[in-house]
C-alpha cells in the first residue's frame, strides 16, 4: 500500500518547514517521473531539511521536486520503509 494520505508537497525549505512534522515516520522523494528515494527518520522535518541542503550521493545528481511522508512509530518504521521500497522501487534504494 502506498503512503497513507499521499500528498505530494514541493521539496523546498518553505514547504518542508510548513508541511513536514518533526516526528517519527517514513518519507519519499520524487520528481515528475519517478520515486527517487524512500527513507525513515525519527524527525521527518529535520531529515528532509538535511536532504535538501546536503543530499546523499545518489540525490546529488538528481533534483527531487516533491516529498510525501507518513507518521510511523519508531518500532515499525524500518518495516514500513522496506515495504514502501519494495512496492514503489525508488531508483535511489536499488541497493537496499
Amino acid at each position: 500500500m502506498p503512503f497513507d494520505h499521499h500528498g505530494n508537497r514541493s521539496f523546498t525549505a518553505t514547504s518542508i518547514d510548513k508541511n513536514a512534522p518533526p516526528y517519527s515516520g517514513v518519507y519519499g522523494l520524487s520528481d515528475a517521473r519517478e520515486w527517487l528515494f524512500v527513507g525513515e527518520s525519527a524527525n521527518i522535518q529535520s531529515e528532509l531539511r538535511r536532504q535538501l541542503i546536503h543530499p546523499d550521493e545518489f540525490l546529488k545528481g538528481r533534483r527531487p521536486s516533491g516529498f510525501t511522508f507518513e507518521l510511523c512509530p519508531e518500532e515499525s518504521r524500518g518495516e514500513r520503509c522496506n515495504q514502501l521500497v519494495r512496492e514503489l522501487t525508488p531508483a535511489g534504494n536499488s541497493g537496499s
